[in-house]
């Protein structure tokens, strides 16, 4: 089973899910239960999208678990205390990048978002050096080649990262612990993956369909869109995230009836985002 799956695509636009595989490796050596493991989980979120490709838009998605390997992480984000030896790569010094290692959801995380330690060992060097290398290095050059396909093809790319949130923060999530999310966030790092005007477009879309959608609050969006979003080469790189509260039972994690409407309206959401030149708005 190939830890990656890529679906090149025609269209302008690149859509990855990074955060909703389920294939829990061998050596991954946890003590926490499968169970609370899956609370971790963008369950679903590749559900969500799997019309996608028949539009032409390309697809990225990870089937290994985020609690595994965040591919949504730099390489650099790595919790050194974690480790059975000195790193020798190099290490995250951004305060922002830290807050995330401190909080135990680097590149490998610690704990789960309630404060639930993985691991009681430490991990060694080389098992994290083999995680990014079949994990971390497939994914990313994946979502990178969708997109220089896309915009040499169309002289520009609109990349969506594709993410879902609990109804309600948990303790080790995000520095806002316990707040009720809206229906969306749309995140683009404070208008520096994506254009302002593309981002706005995406809000007053989904908000033209009764949704409650926040810009850049909690969610600002992370490596993912920091790394390929360049707006000024026509490179726009937006965070989505969608509150699982509208399409399923974050205790059980099944499906609702929610589901089906929810997707519906993510399709005219991406039908909008093939109609559209971010040049032109």
């Amino acid at each position: 089973m190939p830890f990656v799956t890529y679906l090149p695509g025609t269209a302008p636009l690149v859509l990855d899910s990074p955060h909703s595989g389920t294939d829990y490796p061998d050596d991954f050596g946890t003590v926490c239960d499968r169970a609370t493991l899956r609370r971790a989980e963008d369950t679903h979120v590749e559900k969500l999208y799997r019309f996608a490709p028949a539009m032409g838009v390309a697809w990225i998605e990870a089937h290994f678990p985020r609690s595994y390997l965040d591919a949504n992480r730099d390489t650099s984000e790595v919790d050194v205390t974690m480790l059975d030896g000195p790193w020798p790569a190099p290490v995250a010094t951004d305060p922002a990048v830290l807050s995330k290692v401190r909080l135990g959801k680097g590149l490998i995380w610690r704990c789960t978002d309630d404060g639930v330690a993985l691991y009681d060992r430490k991990l060694g060097v080389a098992e994290v050096h083999a995680r990014i290398q079949n994990c971390w290095q497939p994914y990313h050059a994946a979502v990178e080649q969708a997109i220089d396909a896309a915009h040499a093809r169309h002289g520009y790319s609109i990349h969506v990262n594709c993410h879902s949130m609990p109804a309600v923060a948990a303790s080790h999530a995000t520095d806002f612990p316990g707040l009720v999310h809206a229906d969306f966030v749309v995140g683009n790092r404070d208008a520096t993956t994506s254009s302002e005007a593309l981002a706005r477009l995406v809000c007053d879309h989904l908000r033209a369909l009764g949704y409650r959608v926040e810009y850049n609050h909690p969610y600002k969006g992370v490596e993912l869109v920091r790394r390929y979003g360049r707006p000024a080469e026509h490179r726009h790189s937006l965070q989505l995230e969608i509150n699982r509260k509208l399409y399923m039972d974050e205790a059980t994690l099944a499906m609702t009836d929610g589901f089906a409407p929810l997707q519906a309206d993510l399709r005219s959401l991406v039908d909008r985002l093939l109609q559209t030149d971010p040049r032109t708005l």
